[in-house]
């Protein structure tokens, strides 16, 4: 029996159908014009399911990594530090870089407002957009949301049928199941992102024009500015308090970074990254896991930085002036919506919403970033994997631990010997 069309849609991976999407989306608002304005619906729907969902998986991903790391002592506070201090620098260099190159003047995102439009009742498109959850517990406390409350009890009813014959004998292991639960929840609506990117692209060249998306392209090339400036931090700090040279540690971890771009995942990169580490940069087993293994779960530092080059663009590019004291929420936002962000996918749409939230910005516009996403997803989750890298190298120290060396060496040494004896007695 042949698959369906759906299911072979599914198939192809998730940035081969955005680009799909695109580009039917770029030929569609070229055809349709301002009629493309109707389009701009899905979008919002999908954006504010994932505005529903972020707090949430946040909450409970939050919860998980702490719950389940196991990290002590002294060696606890400095990989803290240099979570913090990494993540802080990155943020840092993302609003500096979008200050002083201002990607988002000139998109216009806010659009033209609408005049003199007649209103004869009420709009079922915007009914449709009002019902849809903007918190996941938000309508349990609103007796008039009552579509709100079947959605959610809908969704988490589908997504604990296969889970239900899992055991639940203590409290790690319900923080387990909610977890995967709202993953379920986050994979149906990732489904969802092509059809938004589709809806987007056509609703903006058709009403706007190409103007927002030449605007995108200088962010796109401001955030890897950004990111390259992060990896030179990464390997200045490795070449003043590591003892490996940063050449040699980016020709042992070719294969982590290059598979990091590749899977867009840097849960799915966490072995090959302990790996490399190990046996091709040959750094001790504790520095490796410590920061490969632990960290990784709190080190999203190319997330963090585009989330806050993110909001500063759309900021630029609807006129807001975001003040300095806005720019530092961004910055501890980002800080805290990156911890456990790891194994979430698309963590950066999802943590997005709530950055854009804590300084007012309307979460609609991010729409128009899932267009770049699929690429820039795929470089800042190089960036995190780098990040566990240079944590791990730090943790190393200024010395080479050469115990393990001398102790396979000397086991080496005594069965060429056992050989030789062998031989001598036959």
């Amino acid at each position: 029996m042949s698959p369906s069309p759906i299911a072979r849609w599914n198939a192809i991976p998730l940035y081969l159908r955005i680009l799909i999407a695109l580009a039917l989306g770029l030929v569609a608002g070229m055809l349709l014009g301002e009629r493309a304005a109707f389009l701009e619906i899905p979008s919002q729907v999908i954006l504010q399911l994932l505005g529903a969902l972020a707090p949430p998986l946040i909450l409970v991903a939050v919860t998980h990594v702490l719950m389940t790391s196991e990290i002590k002592g002294r060696t606890a506070a400095r990989l803290g530090g240099l979570l913090l201090l990494n993540t802080t620098v990155a943020i840092v260099i993302g609003l500096s870089v979008a200050n002083l190159m201002r990607p988002g003047e000139g998109a216009n995102l806010a659009g033209p407002a609408a005049e003199g439009a007649e209103q004869e009742g009420p709009d079922p498109f915007a009914l449709l957009v009002a019902n849809v959850p903007k918190s996941i517990l938000g309508p349990l406390g609103d007796k008039q949301n009552i579509i709100g409350v079947i959605i959610i009890a809908v969704a988490f009813g589908i997504a604990l049928r296969g889970l239900k014959e899992k055991p639940l004998t203590n409290v790690q292991e319900a923080v387990e199941i909610a977890y995967e639960a709202l993953l379920v929840m986050l994979h149906w609506i990732i489904q969802l992102v092509p059809i938004g990117v589709f809806c987007i692209v056509a609703n903006v060249i058709g009403v706007r024009g190409f103007a927002a998306f030449q605007s995108l392209g200088y962010f796109v090339v401001a955030v890897l500015i950004a990111l390259v400036l992060q990896t030179v931090w990464y390997m200045v700090r490795i070449r003043l308090f590591s003892w490996p040279r940063p050449l040699y540690v980016l020709a042992g971890m070719r294969d982590a970074l290059v598979m990091a771009f590749s899977t867009d995942s840097s849960t799915a990169t966490m072995p090959v990254t302990y790996d490399c580490l190990v046996n091709k940069v040959g750094l001790r087993e504790e520095s490796a896991s410590m920061g490969a293994l632990v960290g990784a779960n709190f080190n999203n530092d190319g997330t963090a930085l585009y989330e806050a080059m993110a909001a500063l663009f759309v900021a630029q590019g609807i006129g807001m002036n975001l003040t300095p004291l806005q720019q530092l929420m961004v910055v501890l936002t980002s800080i805290v919506a990156s911890v456990g962000a790891a194994g979430i996918p698309e963590a950066g749409l999802v943590t997005m919403t709530l950055v854009f939230g804590a300084v007012g910005l309307p979460i609609e516009h991010i729409a128009l970033l899932l267009t770049v996403d699929w690429f820039l997803d795929r470089c800042r989750t190089t960036i995190n994997v780098l990040g566990d890298v240079n944590v791990s190298c730090l943790l190393d120290g200024r010395e080479r631990e050469s115990k393990t060396i001398h102790h396979r060496a000397t086991e080496d040494t005594e069965t060429e010997a056992e050989k030789g004896a062998a031989d001598k007695r036959g």
